[in-house]
Formats: structure tokens, sequence, C-alpha cells
């Protein structure tokens, strides 16, 4: 009686090729046959989930996307509410008025600010403006300011230029005029934006 070949190999003993045994769990000597390969539980083992990094990719883009679409347009909406914080007056000369209404009548630094467009707003300048003004009251007697309706010398689209002559009278019947240009914008209304 002849020993198996040691290791498991087939053939006949001393064979310079031994051949190495089949897979798949088919018996010794049989033809291997296609299909799926014997498990020794006899199922398959659970699918490892496949690593999709393009899902991933996609989705992060995706989601940069919608924070940058969705906060640029809150940037905007921020940017155009905070734009001008007021509606503004209905026509260019109303806003003109207004303003010298607030320096020169009122002198009240606060209120002419709500005439002036946030782009060239600057406290600073309006409350020394009337501050002049102030100080113009406290030299003469009984000093009064006053003009006609400003006058829109030019307008296109939503840019304005109105003209106003302001005249100061005082008690004692001295009189002196200024001649004001300014430029005036639309926006959420009409704002001065400049004056010369």
């Amino acid at each position: 009686m002849t020993q198996p070949p040691a290791g498991g190999d087939t053939g006949t003993p001393g064979d310079p090729n031994p051949q190495p045994p089949p897979t798949g769990g088919a018996p010794p000597g049989s033809a291997p046959t296609a299909g799926p390969p014997a498990y020794p539980s006899g199922t398959p083992p659970y699918p490892q989930p496949r690593k999709r990094p393009a899902v991933l990719i996609v989705s992060l883009v995706l989601a940069a996307a919608v924070l940058l679409c969705g906060g640029g347009g809150t940037a905007a909406f921020l940017a155009l509410r905070d734009s001008e914080d007021g509606q503004g007056a209905k026509e260019p000369q109303v806003a003109v008025d207004g303003f010298l209404k607030a320096v020169y009548q009122e002198r009240d630094a606060d209120k002419a600010a709500t005439f002036v467009c946030s782009a060239a707003r600057d406290d600073e300048k309006i409350a020394t403006k009337v501050a002049e003004v102030q100080k113009y009251v406290a030299q003469y007697q009984n000093p009064r300011f006053r003009w006609p309706t400003p006058t829109v010398d030019n307008q296109t689209g939503n840019r304005a230029t109105v003209s106003a002559r302001v005249t100061m009278t005082t008690a004692d019947e001295k009189v002196a005029e200024q001649a004001l240009r300014f430029t005036v914008v639309r926006k959420t209304g009409w704002w001065v934006c400049e004056v010369g």
C-alpha cells in the first residue's frame, strides 16, 4: 500500500511535477467546475461596504455651494438692508430741505444725519457743521435762516443735483447768503450725499 503524498500533493510518488490540490472544495480527481467558490460555512460573508470618495466629494461641494450662495445672499440682503437705515425722502428737493432744516433751524446733528446717505455719513463732520451754525447764532442778534424750496438742477436716473440759497437775517438787519449745491442719490429713497 502506498502512502498518500505529503502536503496534499496529488499525482504519483516521485512525480517531478506534483499538482496542488484543487480549490473550491471539489473532490480530488474531479474536473473543476465554473461557479462561485464554496465557503466553509455554506454562506458567503457579508460584503464589505465600498467607500465612495466621489459621493463624499460631491456632498462637500454641494454643502459649500449652499453655504456660499446662502451666505452671499444673506450678505447681499444685509448690505442692502444696512446701506440706508430709513426710507429716505420721496423727492430729491425734500431730502435737501429736511437736511437744511435739521442743520440751520433745529441745529440737530443726529436728525441731519438721517438725511445723509450712508456712504457720506460722517457724524463728526455733521456735528462740526451744526456747531458752526450754533456759533453764528451766538455771535449775532436773533439770527434766522431761511431758503426757498430747493431746486432740482439736473436729474438722471438715481442721481440729482439740487441747489439752495440759504439766507441768514438778524434782528439788527444784517443779511448773509450762501449758495449750496447738493448731490442727492436714490436708494431706498432720496439721500443727500455731497454738499458743495
